[in-house]
């Protein structure tokens, strides 16, 4: 009672008055002291116990001072109760404790030992491994990270016979978005509807994340709608998902809405909705959320936030106006401001202004790759060969160069990767027949090259021949000849789109019908019957 009010030192005076003490009353007093803030007090008490009953302390106090190891991080203890656990043997067989294995568990994913948690968790018998063990092994996987491992131990889960629980799917929807593995998540959320499982707003807000990670605004809506409880978390992620997907109206009424709801928007909310009017250009309610942020004290906008309202200006042409936001900053510009001056500029060649910002974010960021990939394209298109010429020498002289593009679909839940100019896929040689009609077809209705864009690694000579051949014009053709006409494809690109493949997949879905989504490394581009969600400015 005294522990529930919080009165420890009453608390203690009655424990300390006691004539006899059972393991229950140690745990008793332990746990209390772990609860209220005083995790080493526990381990002293703990010490005290096992000097007066050594290994008849009793697993249940073990438990209780392995939580207190983990509330104080300190690995050392931890160490200790294992060796304790091991002389008491109460993790030996069947009849072990397995409260006490997942305590263990614990302490060591919390004092970043995966390693030594998944000893833990080998060790334990199949019995033992109950849907806690289980789903506190995924979670300490998930904690440092390591989301492949995460997947291959829920296979194994699957083929347990183990039964999930909401927990289980809420830490495994944070793998999938991770992974973009969209089929995989669908699969789980139905296994939650199966078994009448009831996600917590953790799990809804995980799965919405995902749906709009991966294009299905839909779905997301349809989860978020369907919460029985939502936090700003969730309102954040569906409000961010239009954003990224051009559907900057929605975003907005969604923002409205949670306004008009009583919650009360912070610093990633304005950012997801500053975001949506960036990529949908409404300048004038951009504006409107970017004033309203200023009136606050709580909310004074951030170097992120002054970055969204400079690409929106920017996208739009106010090229003046987006320049004076830097001035005007109450902060030293960051490269995400000088990078949204760049590329402004780069879409409507002001070359006074690019370079500009070219230097400025060069001198922050002197070892991004992309920074001179955007100037060297610049100089290029601009007729400026001598300047492009002193950027291919620096590049050299820093030793930089462009990464190996990586494009992705998925097909029958197999992931299939393509690289630049590939031809290791089994399909290679028919993958390269299509695309090769396809490009036949799309010049018979008006495609043009675009010309004027080079990477820095490969010949001027080269690149009209090669450009033919990037990654993701592989990755889409093969969804093409894989798939049953009209479905949808979902592309991931590790680089950013070039402007001539931008441009082919405008044709690609006039000419197949076919809707292609592509994930590339800005923002999610919706191709549709010619046109894309990002109006050509990305």
């Amino acid at each position: 009672m005294y522990l529930a009010c919080g009165m420890l030192v009453e608390a203690r005076q009655v424990f300390e008055g006691m004539p006899d003490r059972t393991a229950v009353t140690w745990g008793i007093m332990m746990g209390g002291l772990v609860d209220r803030g005083r995790p080493r007090a526990a381990l002293a008490l703990f010490s005290n116990l096992w000097e007066e009953a050594g290994r008849g302390a009793g697993p249940r106090a073990v438990v209780v001072a392995v939580r207190a190891a983990t509330a104080a991080a300190s690995l050392q203890a931890g160490w200790q109760l294992h060796c304790c656990v091991a002389k008491m043997g109460a993790c030996n067989n069947d009849d072990g404790n397995p409260y006490l294995s997942c305590a263990l568990l614990d302490m060591y994913s919390k004092c970043e030992r995966v390693d030594e948690a998944r000893r833990v968790f080998n060790a334990m018998t199949p019995h033992q491994r109950s849907v806690v063990a289980w789903n506190s092994m995924l979670a300490a996987y998930v904690l440092h990270g390591r989301s492949e491992e995460a997947l291959e131990l829920y296979h194994d889960m699957c083929g347990s016979g183990v039964g999930m629980d909401q927990f289980t799917f809420s830490t495994m929807l944070g793998v999938f978005a991770r992974l973009g593995l969209v089929e995989h998540a669908k699969q789980a959320h139905a296994g939650l509807i199966q078994r009448g499982l009831l996600l917590d707003v953790v799990g809804n807000t995980a799965l919405v994340d995902l749906y709009c990670k991966w294009g299905r605004m839909e779905d997301a809506r349809n989860v978020f709608e369907r919460m029985p409880t939502r936090n700003l978390i969730s309102w954040n992620a569906l409000i961010a998902g239009y954003g990224y997907h051009g559907m900057g109206d929605k975003a907005i009424e969604i923002f409205e809405r949670l306004i008009a709801e009583g919650v009360v928007p912070n610093h990633v909310t304005f950012l997801a909705v500053l975001n949506a009017c960036r990529f949908s250009g409404l300048v004038d309610k951009g504006k409107r959320i970017f004033q309203l942020m200023t009136q606050n004290p709580r909310t004074k906008p951030r170097a992120m936030h002054y970055a969204c309202v400079i690409e929106l200006f920017g996208r739009e042409g106010l090229l003046d106006e987006a320049y004076s936001m830097i001035r005007r900053a109450p902060f030293a510009p960051t490269a995400n401001m000088w990078g949204a001056l760049l590329t402004a500029s780069r879409i409507h060649k002001n070359m006074h202004l690019a370079r500009l910002a070219a230097e400025q974010l060069l001198a922050i960021e002197p070892e991004k790759i992309n920074n001179y990939v955007i100037l060297l394209n610049l100089y290029m298109n601009s007729g400026r060969r001598d300047d492009a010429c002193r950027v291919l020498d620096t590049l050299k002289r820093k030793g930089l160069y462009v990464s190996d593009a990586c494009s992705w679909v998925t097909v029958k839940r197999k992931d299939h990767r393509f690289f630049f100019k590939d031809n290791f896929h089994p399909q290679s040689s028919e993958i390269c027949r299509r695309l090769d009609t396809l490009m036949k077809e799309i010049k018979e209705i008006g495609y043009d090259a675009e010309e004027n864009e080079l990477l820095p690694d490969i010949h001027s000579d080269d690149q009209k021949i090669l450009r033919v051949y990037h990654s993701e014009r592989l990755a889409i053709v093969f969804g093409l000849i894989s798939t049953c006409p009209h479905t949808p494809l979902r592309i991931t690109q590790s680089h950013r789109l070039c402007r001539d493949c931008h441009k082919v997949i405008k044709f690609v879905t006039k000419v197949t019908r076919q809707e292609i989504v592509v994930r590339d490394g800005s923002r999610f581009h919706h191709f549709k019957l010619g046109v894309c969600s990002c109006g050509d400015y990305w």
